[in-house]
């Protein structure tokens, strides 16, 4: 039974958002947080340290190296990119820039990908709102195309994404792959060769980046939705399948042949101990476009019982149903949750055609004041820090970043005044007019996310580096060993460390355990305490010389170890 559908758009309110305005607002969401800052710890220094060893030709591209550690579980794709990048970058280019040119190609392909993605299901004949009696409903592909833009800002505006985008991981590959899965699965019924293409490169690309078995699911789940959904014949519906099936075991033929299967699915009673904290991160990483998607399933509840004519509802499900089981089974959790998030962007957008105008309301209220006073407290902060006037908010950083000495940058101040005013002018612009848009909603929510990165990768990046990278502890690090300290033994250093002393102090490192060059007269050990760990091999031969912690987290200490002087013979009598 086919039930009408409960959305109501007239064709004013399906107005495309100006897209000077559109890219510029990708544009200052995409590029803070990839210009101008050091890797930041921990898997991103560790990713750009074994780009560095593959670019330099120190560790086999099948099996990437740092200083003897391997990666966990994170696939080929990231390090392959990055690699080439560093090879294939300018000489003027900074080394840890060069690297995240692939993936700044990355986060537009996930931008772009859920565009489009949003624009084909909002076309399907099961999404179409309502057609009016005397006309004057919205025309199918400018309500496609409003439907577009309401979906790439709900995507914004997720505060998950601002962080784990900007880093150089295969999360983010693994994000622009299912993206492109995504995409490859709504545009089928419109353009079968590009999805053709987007299909296998989507499907390779999610397992190259270490997650075939999500590979395997999505394209499953998208071989039966082929399968079942309505088209113009039953050759087109097979062919349709069978390109996933094929896709699917291709995906799966080509991470047995790599060794990229990995188990690394945990039973749920193992996150029972941290189930407030996974509730909280699913609060917020997803917010706002969680409370709309519920909306969705809630008011298209009827439509996704029928399951017939529903694409648009039942592919965006599936894919967030697969990452949600992700999120409850693997680690990190909030790094298989990243991926639902241009699903999630999906039904949210489909919430705004049945949304009411109190609902609406409170969404553009709880934003205004919510992002207002976060934008307020950063500059306070900021000027705190400057002028010492309040005192309170420079006192409270002095405490948690000892050592830490503010820096005025002119560009980064003039970008974040110019966010600031864009900002103001946006509130003043949603408050007097245009409220009659189908994305009007999402407008404030993904300006505000925005507008908060981009102050703290103007303004606050200088403190930001100092507390989260390791930089500063490096810098202290190298002034202890002195202008030729020669090749430094490690033991008990995690491989984002290792990067980090390579990066950062352009060192020589060793493992211990292996077999060193002779004359290392130096060993870095990795402790939380003072004390020499149990398991290091001859603390006879060492004398403690330093102990060197981070400056926002002196429990992460490195601990510099002098070899003695052998003993001299006794002479002959």
């Amino acid at each position: 039974m086919n039930h009408p559908t409960p959305a109501i758009v007239t064709q004013r309110a399906a107005r495309p958002l100006p897209r000077w305005a559109l890219l510029l607002l990708c544009l200052a969401y995409v590029v803070p947080g990839f210009v101008g800052r050091d890797p930041w710890r921990n898997v991103d220094v560790a990713s750009f340290g074994y780009m560095l060893e593959l670019a330099q030709g120190r560790s086999h591209w099948l099996a990437p190296t740092l200083a003897g550690f391997t990666p966990d579980g994170d696939g080929l794709l990231a390090f392959w990119l990055g690699a080439l990048a560093l090879q294939w970058a300018p000489g003027w280019l900074a080394p840890e820039m060069a690297a995240r040119l692939p993936f700044i190609a990355l986060l537009v392909l996930t931008l772009l990908a859920t565009w489009y993605t949003v624009y084909y299901l909002a076309r399907s004949p099961g999404a179409q709102p309502v057609a009016f009696a005397f006309g004057g409903e919205a025309h199918p592909k400018d309500y496609a195309r409003s439907m577009a833009d309401a979906g790439l800002l709900a995507l914004l505006a997720c505060l998950g994404l601002a962080q784990l985008s900007h880093e150089i991981t295969s999360y983010l590959a693994q994000l622009a792959c299912t993206a492109l899965v995504f995409f490859a699965a709504a545009i089928q019924p419109y353009h079968p060769r590009r999805a053709a293409v987007a299909m296998p490169l989507g499907m390779a690309g999610l397992t190259l980046a270490g997650a075939p078995t999500l590979a395997t699911l999505l394209g499953l789940g998208c071989a039966a939705l082929a399968w079942w959904a309505p088209a113009h014949t039953a050759d087109r519906r097979r062919t349709a399948a069978l390109a996933w099936a094929a896709a699917t075991l291709a995906s799966m033929g080509l991470a047995w042949a790599l060794d990229l299967w990995a188990w690394r699915i945990e039973p749920p009673q193992a996150f029972l101990p941290y189930a407030t904290t996974m509730l909280r991160m699913l609060v917020w990483f997803g917010w706002p476009a969680w409370p709309l998607a519920l909306w969705t399933l809630w008011r298209w509840r009827r439509q996704i019982a029928s399951r017939t004519g529903h694409r648009h509802l039942w592919l965006p499900l599936w894919f967030t149903l697969v990452t949600l089981a992700a999120t409850f089974t693997t680690q990190p959790a909030d790094r298989a949750l990243l991926l639902g998030l241009p699903a999630l962007a999906v039904l949210a957008a489909f919430a705004l055609p049945t949304l009411e105008r109190s609902i609406a309301a409170l969404i553009d209220w709880f934003t205004l004041l919510f992002f207002s006073v976060s934008a307020i407290a950063i500059w306070v902060v900021w000027i705190s820090l400057h002028t010492g006037i309040p005192a309170q908010p420079a006192a409270n950083v002095a405490r948690l970043a000892p050592g830490f000495i503010p820096r005025f940058d002119g560009l980064a101040f003039a970008l974040a005044l110019a966010a600031t005013a864009a900002w103001c002018a946006l509130v003043w612009w949603r408050a007097a007019r245009h409220r009659t848009a189908l994305w009007k909603s999402l407008v404030l929510p993904a300006s505000g996310t925005t507008l908060a990165w981009l102050l703290l990768m103007t303004i606050w990046l200088p403190m930001l580096d100092y507390a989260r990278s390791y930089a500063p502890q490096v810098r202290q690090i190298v002034a202890t060993l002195g202008p030729q300290p020669g090749c430094v033994l490690t033991h008990n250093l995690g491989d984002s460390q290792v990067a980090a002393l390579q990066f950062h102090g352009h060192l020589a490192l060793y493992p211990a355990s292996a077999e060193p060059p002779q004359g290392c007269q130096w060993l870095a050990v990795g402790s939380d305490t003072n004390d020499l760990p149990d398991d290091l091999a001859q603390p006879a031969q060492w004398l403690p010389f330093a102990a060197i912690g981070r400056p926002t987290n002196r429990s992460e200490r490195i601990l510099l170890l002098k070899r003695l002087p052998p003993a001299s013979d006794e002479a002959a009598p």
